[in-house]
This record gives C-alpha cells, structure tokens and sequence, in this order.
C-alpha cells in the first residue's frame, strides 16, 4: 500500500517505524479475541486492506487475504462480539497512485466500488454493519494536501478533489452493498472537532464558520443534503473539483449511520497570510507532549481533552441534520503509558473516558440519535507517522514480545461496558 511505501520512506515516520508487524494482528487475533472477550466488549471495528484483498488494486484476487478476514469475523461472531468493518481506513494500493494519482482521478471510485463488492461477496452473509470510508478529509488533507501523511504529496489543488472522489466512491460502494445484502447496515465514519472562534470577533467568527466548512461540513452536506456548502464553495473558485452530472445523487445516497472520530475541539484566529482558510489553528506550533495549560489536560498528541466537544457535535447532527442514527466510531487519548510491576496505571485515560462517555449520556438524554461508542483503541499500534510512539490503547502492547497487558483504563472500560458504573 501506499503506506508501506512511505512508512519504508527514511524521514517519513518517527524513528523510521513501519507497519509490517505492528501488533502481529495476523497472527495473534484468537488472542485478541479473547482479550475482548474478557473485557466483556460487545462489538469491534476492524479495518480491511485493500491491496490485502487486491494486490494490484484490481484483477486478481488474493484469496489467502480474503481468508484471513473471513477467519477473523467467524471468530468474532463464535465470541458473541459483532463485526463493524471499514473498507478504506488510507492504506490506498500503490499500484493505483502510481497509475492515476489514487483519489485525484475520479477513476479511483470505480475501483473501490469493485472492490467494495469483491469485500461483501465474501464477507456480507455474515457482517452486518459496513463502513466505506474512515475520516477521508484526513487523508485527502494530510496525504495529499500537507503531505504528512502517505503518500506524501503537497498540492494543496488536490484536496478538494481527493475528498470528492472517495465521496463518490463511498456512494458508489453504497449502492453495490445494497444489492449484494440488503439487510446490510452502511455508514461513513468522518472525523469531526468542534471549531471554537479564539474571540468574538467577526474575523475569528467567520475563521471558525469556515474552518467547520472545510473540514467537516463538504461531508456533511455532501452525505445529507446533497451538496456543498455554499459559503465555501464560493471561495473554493480556483480548488473546485469537477463535478459531473449524477455525482451529488450517488454521494447522498441515503446511509444508515454516520460514523463521528472525536478526540478534542479546534479554536481558531483569522491569520491572512494562511492561504484560503485564512484560520491558524490552536494546534499549530504545540508541542506533541502531554501538559496542562489554562486548567486543560493535553494529550500526548499535544490534543487538548475537551469532553463537552462530544456533545456538541451529537447536539449538531440531531439539530442541523435530522438526527441520523450515530455511532462514536473513535474516542480516546494517547498517554505516556509505563508498566509498574505487570500493570499500567493510566488515571489520564481512565478519566478521559468517564468524562467523554458522560456527555455522550447527556446528548443521548437530549435525544440525540447515539447508537454506540467504540474507543480508539482496543491496543496500542502503529500510529500512523507517529510509528510507535504514541499509545492510543486500552491494552498495552510490548512490541518486541508482544506481549499485551490490560491498562486500568481496559478494566475500567470493561466494567462500564458491562453496565457497571
């Protein structure tokens, strides 16, 4: 994938990490799967690799890879525990960046919709709940945009047209899931932060409108109201994607849920030299540490833990957007985790969710259309550039061994899944 390329890229990911073993997933899921089952947990989301499935992006199909994931979900379902599988979590074939540029070219949803339908043949007599895409304005963004992520490119041109695209293809994938199992459940996952104005002023104000605009509304609006939103699309002039006859109708083909990733909020200021957003982030500049400023915990993503953010959020999409169904698809907090004695005593994270899980209580009591809440994440693993450096996990993994350890924070977790408080 194009994340094997770039992780083996020198320069790319802290201490030159690479996803090939990371948690040893492969190998060691009956172990894994015990360890929910332990912990009580009733659901899991798992992502499936494309190039896994279709080396080339397409054509032949690597069945030992198909196998593995079926292998995986009859294990899940044996454990009483339900399948939630995304189809896109970035890991794009390099093949097909090579051939067009990955999402840059609309051809790329053509792709993905075969191999959508490749997935559920195999897979849709026995998972019930399918996610296309995870977060694609990260990826469009940090891929393509800054270049922080893979694969690596800095046109800020293309960000528009990566995230319409994979919003294509989500439509696309959509209508093939439909007629291969209908009784299927189909959602997107976006990730989504509040966007605080840093004053009152009319330039913060409209720093922050478009900021949400930029990052959070082109989906939504694209997913339920079938276009873009006005506002932004007048700035966009010279960044619009094309958009051909028929694309909005696929893109907001009606789903089943919506999936929301909520770590923290953004507060924003009017910054003129930044080029179209005119906003600065909070997060520009901050250390990648954990700390305390203005009574605020931040994480060790230098993210500061923001719980009422989480309701704002379920509160926006039951207001603005008719209360879709909604899961909290990612939630959680990376710590400097240390094991003392075979435990790891992770208070910050523990903390983190009691106070995160609360609000998603009181929008719930406020008839916010919550469904269910999965935390990011089940282990310790590859964080993306950040290689191993970061523990976003309720379990900890010794990665030379390979050893897992339940964090205070995974039996705490277990005894509130289970209906304990």
């Amino acid at each position: 994938s194009i994340w094997d390329t770039f992780s083996h890229t020198p320069g790319k990911t802290r201490n030159g990490d690479t996803g090939d073993t990371a948690c040893d997933a492969y190998h060691r899921y009956p172990e894994d799967i015990a360890l929910m089952q332990q912990l009580g947990l009733r659901a899991y989301r798992f992502s499936i690799s494309w190039p896994r499935v279709l080396p080339t992006g397409a054509g032949a199909v690597n069945q030992v890879g198909l196998d593995y994931y079926s292998r995986l979900v009859d294990a899940l379902l044996e454990a009483g525990i339900t399948p939630f599988a995304t189809l896109f979590h970035w890991d794009l074939p390099q093949s097909l960046e090579d051939k067009f540029g990955g999402f840059r070219h609309r051809d790329c949803a053509a792709y993905f919709a075969d191999y959508a339908e490749t997935v559920v043949k195999r897979l849709g007599d026995r998972v019930q709940h399918w996610i296309t895409f995870n977060e694609p304005w990260v990826h469009a963004m940090l891929g393509y945009g800054l270049g922080i992520h893979a694969p690596g490119k800095r046109n800020p041109w293309a960000v528009a047209r990566v995230s319409h695209h994979q919003l294509l293809a989500h439509g696309m994938a959509v209508e093939r899931l439909r007629a291969l199992s209908p009784g299927a459940q189909v959602g997107i996952t976006l990730s989504m932060s509040p966007i605080h104005p840093r004053t009152d002023s009319e330039k913060d104000r409209q720093a922050a409108r478009l900021t949400h605009q930029f990052t959070a509304g082109f989906f939504l609006d694209g997913l339920f109201k079938g276009r873009y939103p006005e506002p932004l699309w007048g700035k966009m002039r010279l960044f619009r994607p094309k958009i051909e006859s028929g694309d909005m109708a696929k893109i907001a083909r009606p789903i089943d849920f919506l999936g929301i990733n909520n770590y923290s909020r953004d507060v924003v200021h009017y910054d003129w030299r930044v080029p179209f957003l005119k906003a600065k982030s909070q997060f520009s500049g901050v250390p990648e540490r954990e700390f305390e400023k203005d009574g605020a915990q931040y994480t060790a993503m230098g993210w500061e833990v923001y719980p009422p953010g989480i309701y704002e959020l379920l509160m926006m999409m039951k207001n603005e957007y008719n209360n879709p169904p909604v899961y909290i698809t990612e939630n959680g907090a990376a710590f400097s985790d240390t094991v003392e004695n075979g435990r790891v005593h992770d208070t910050l994270r523990q903390t983190f969710f009691e106070q995160y899980l609360a609000q998603v209580s009181r929008a719930a009591a406020e008839g916010a259309n919550v469904k269910g809440y999965f935390a990011w994440s089940l282990l310790d693993n590859f964080e993306w550039a950040e290689g191993y450096s970061k523990r976003f996990g309720i379990i900890y993994v010794d990665y030379a061994s390979q050893k897992r350890i339940i964090k205070d924070s995974g039996l705490w977790y277990a005894r509130r899944a289970n209906g304990h408080h």
